[in-house]
């Protein structure tokens, strides 16, 4: 049988990104939260996570941390069922990793009404729409929403709608780089921002448009910052349509090349196991999303 104050502590230990922050999350001191783990190892023989600044698990340590996401969503469900068990306790906590993009958009409007209403508190992980579900892959999460469509085991996904992009740069940036008007050719070499080392949207756009050579860009791994520093003329960036309509009608940035916008494909991936309150957050998200998303294909 597993002891789950020891699952407990390793859950806590990765989510907190630490020993010292999961003592305080479990009102323990940190020997004992680092005693707990070592007899948790003890107990599967072989080590569950790798001490490295975060500490992150071992194979073995994704497989308990996936075991214990799922237990707690199974546990509230028990609760509603078992008056008696069903006592007025802290909303539920669930661990989600999602995009910058979407979180900086549609997101919060999305899942507002659902999270006052089921009393559940979210607890986010923002990762590149290319490369979240590494989050499930650990185990740090109960869901994740991300670009990629193929589930890890145990996981099923539904595709949402397609979140729709264009490049954009201020006025003052094509007259200093594009006098003469628009110029594919030149494109590349003219900066770009680009949200991090994972994020491939720009190489995307570009190669649709036949270019497949390197490009200038910055790097800037934050949603407001990168409106922020397309507006300011530092250089062209795709920007969600959503998060880019004040500035679009305001004329602080135009498209770059007119009519040229590039879909990415979100889809929301949950476990399988994940209780009752997992199935109700993707039906809520099922009728949600066509209010902000563009239909699936894109």
């Amino acid at each position: 049988m597993f002891d789950y104050k020891l699952l407990a502590a390793l859950a806590a230990v990765i989510e907190q990104g630490g020993f010292e922050r999961a003592a305080q999350v479990l009102g323990l001191s940190q020997s004992a939260v680092s005693q707990r783990i070592k007899l948790l190892e003890a107990r599967v023989g072989q080590p569950v996570l790798v001490r490295s600044a975060p500490p992150g698990p071992t194979e073995v340590g994704r497989q308990l941390l996936n075991h214990v996401q799922q237990v707690r969503l199974l546990e509230r469900d028990l609760q509603r069922q078992v008056p008696a068990l069903d006592e007025e306790g802290a909303p539920e906590r669930l661990r989600v990793a999602l995009n910058a993009d979407s979180l900086a958009t549609w997101w919060a409007s999305a899942v507002g009404d659902f999270c006052a209403g089921q009393r559940v508190l979210l607890d986010l992980v923002v990762e590149d729409q290319e490369v979240g579900l590494k989050r499930m892959r650990a185990g740090e999460v109960a869901a994740c929403l991300c670009a990629s469509e193929r589930p890890v085991a145990g996981a099923r996904n539904l595709p949402l709608g397609g979140m729709r992009y264009r490049a954009l740069a201020s006025p003052a940036f094509m007259t200093r780089h594009f006098p003469q008007g628009f110029e594919v050719a030149r494109l590349a070499r003219t900066p770009a921002v680009v949200y991090g080392p994972d994020d491939f949207l720009q190489h995307r756009y570009l190669s649709s448009l036949g270019i497949d050579e390197g490009f200038l860009h910055h790097l800037c791994p934050s949603s407001e910052g990168f409106l922020r520093m397309t507006e300011a003329g530092l250089g062209w960036g795709l920007v969600p349509e959503l998060q880019a309509r004040e500035q679009l009608a305001s004329g602080r940035l135009v498209e770059i090349c007119s009519d040229t916008p590039i879909d990415v494909p979100l889809y929301w991936h949950h476990w399988r196991n994940g209780g009752q309150l997992l199935a109700q957050l993707t039906e809520h998200l099922r009728q949600a999303a066509p209010d902000w998303l563009v239909p699936f294909p894109a």
